[in-house]
């Protein structure tokens, strides 16, 4: 079965940097599309960037570009989200998902498998 697990959150002041890990066991994260996404109280889970499978190609929600990087480690099945120059609005709940699309990459319903979540919060 697989599972994924995050960590990584945190506090973090305006400005700040962290980076997030998701490890994937009971599967190959190189076989899968990686995306991480988050939940604000109160809105929905949204899209924040995907890392494809077969070609490793990245596509970032506007809200985060230049700002987040995505990564990918095979040797040790692990997906990375560092996280720079955050912002109080990106407080949330980050999720990280895996699955088999390519194209359609930015809803949830195109993620078969989700980690438990872990919370970013950043001080203004």
């Amino acid at each position: 079965q697989v599972q994924l697990v995050e960590s990584g959150g945190g506090l973090v002041q305006a400005g700040g940097s962290l980076r997030l890990s998701c490890v994937v066991s009971g599967g190959t994260v190189s076989s899968y599309t990686m995306g991480w996404f988050r939940q604000a109280p109160g809105k929905e889970r949204e899209f924040v960037v995907v890392i494809r499978r077969t070609d490793d190609s990245k596509y970032y929600a506007d809200s985060v570009k230049g700002r987040f990087t995505i990564s990918r480690d095979n040797a040790k099945n692990m997906v990375y989200l560092q996280m720079n120059s955050l912002k109080p609005e990106d407080t949330a709940v980050y999720y990280c998902g895996a699955g088999w699309a390519y194209h359609g990459v930015k809803l949830v319903s195109d993620y078969t498998y989700w980690g438990q979540g872990t919370q970013v919060t950043v001080s203004s």
